[in-house]
């Protein structure tokens, strides 16, 4: 299957900030991703950034630098992603411990999981829960 290899997901979802610099900081700092790559355009804007949770990544960058994905985006509305983790509520503590929004507390679902909700600082809804479905090609 495409895209299945070994440390490469198939799926990036990728967002765009008015404050990609703040968005990275609160990624990593609030909600545990780790860096991968982040790229700048010579005004210092994020030309596009890398972060990984797990074995999962998302892609992100700043708004407003042209091109087709960025006109494409201008209209969107916020994104929701949802991110795995084996420990909801240490990550829900780490969380509020930097000030995330948080929408909804760690809260066991009548399907099995574990999940809490939070708002980024530009309105992106992620969630983070226990609920990982196998996907099979």
């Amino acid at each position: 299957m495409a895209g299945n290899a070994v440390g490469r997901p198939s799926i990036y979802p990728t967002l765009q900030y008015a404050d990609a610099k703040a968005a990275i900081r609160q990624l990593t700092e609030a909600f545990g991703f780790t860096g991968l790559a982040v790229y700048e355009d010579e005004d210092g804007s994020v030309a596009h950034a890398e972060l990984v949770q797990g074995n999962g990544a998302v892609m992100l960058g700043s708004k407003g630098k042209g091109g087709r994905f960025d006109e494409a985006m201008k209209n969107g509305g916020t994104t929701g992603v949802y991110v795995v983790v084996a420990d909801v509520d240490a990550h829900h503590r780490r969380a509020v411990e930097h000030g995330a929004e948080i929408l909804m507390p760690p809260t066991d679902q009548d399907y099995g999981s574990r999940d809490y909700m939070a708002r980024d600082l530009e309105g992106n809804v992620w969630s983070f829960g226990t609920y990982a479905p196998e996907v099979r090609g």
